[in-house]
């Protein structure tokens, strides 16, 4: 297969306009000579003639006519193709895989952030993937996903980054009609609840959540009863519902919803704190990513002037 010389064809494309070897060549900056040369190298490449020598211009042969179609689209698609480089370079185009946990995702920041970046960089397809901190940070890992919205600390595993970008009270989930529900105390002291049944979130799906509870009850001076263990946050939260036990779940889980829960504060205890984390891989971010996180931390910051 002939490759031609793209040099050649914009030489073509100009001389074939401009009907005249002289006035090519300045609209070209070149000499006649040269630009008789790139003329003569084309047609040597194609094996055909492209212009008939007149005495004062060419004429573009029935060959030459065809290849100024087609040359216009390819001189186009080769300086698109110059352009899109550039703009996947930057970060403008790609694809990113994001995974979220289902509390994450409760977080107003998380769609928010999402909303703004498709906004931002639409050319730049997102996929998304709800799963466990424990899935989610496997993924990452295996480079099934790109980034991660997770709750739970995942202390210093090699090859991840962790960003802290915010953090939210967690509280008491409790039923209708529970004693606790009904008091008129807007705060709980948290030693109130050292005999109630707890439904927790189970500690290998998201160990960071589940330690914060165990820790905050301990130093308040019991063990909680962990009546059940749940796959995910909000099916910790239908048991709540459903009456099998109360809960601590971060602030947020309150966007779910239901008449069957009522939500109350924890009074003096500084350690019930729901973090939200953006978790990613160290090594060879690509472009697309270093933007999400560049958008991420930007509206971090501006969320922490605003409260």
């Amino acid at each position: 297969m002939t490759l031609i010389d793209l040099r050649r064809l914009r030489a073509f494309i100009v001389l074939a306009e401009e009907g005249h070897v002289t006035r090519a060549a300045e609209r070209l900056g070149i000499q006649q000579p040269p630009l008789t040369r790139l003329l003569q190298g084309l047609e040597a490449e194609l094996g055909v003639l492209l212009m008939h020598r007149l005495p004062r211009g060419v004429q573009l042969t029935e060959a030459g006519k065809v290849l100024l179609e087609e040359a216009r689209i390819i001189l186009a698609r080769a300086d698109g193709v110059t352009d899109l480089v550039h703009r996947a370079a930057r970060g403008e185009l790609g694809s990113l895989a994001v995974g979220f946990t289902s509390s994450a995702a409760l977080h107003p920041f998380v769609p928010k952030a999402l909303r703004a970046f498709r906004e931002s960089l639409p050319h730049v397809s997102v996929t998304l993937e709800e799963a466990g901190t424990a899935e989610l940070v496997d993924a990452l890992m295996h480079e099934r996903l790109d980034a991660a919205f997770i709750r739970s600390p995942v202390g210093r595993t090699p090859g991840l980054r962790i960003d802290a970008l915010l953090e939210e009270p967690m509280l008491v989930a409790l039923p209708v009609g529970h004693r606790f529900a009904i008091d008129t105390r807007s705060r709980l002291l948290l030693t109130e609840l050292a005999t109630e049944p707890f439904i927790l979130y189970r500690r290998t799906a998201g160990p960071g959540l589940y330690d914060t509870i165990l820790t905050a009850c301990r130093e308040a001076g019991f063990s909680p009863v962990v009546a059940q263990e749940a796959p995910r946050l909000t099916a910790t939260l239908s048991l709540v519902a459903a009456g099998y036990g109360i809960s601590l779940v971060p602030a947020s889980m309150q966007r779910l919803g239901g008449e069957d829960i009522v939500y109350r504060a924890v009074a003096g205890s500084s350690k019930l704190i729901a973090p939200l984390l953006l978790a990613m891989r160290q090594s060879h971010p690509a472009p697309a990513l270093a933007q999400l996180r560049g958008l991420v931390q930007r509206m971090v910051v501006s969320q922490r002037a605003i409260t």
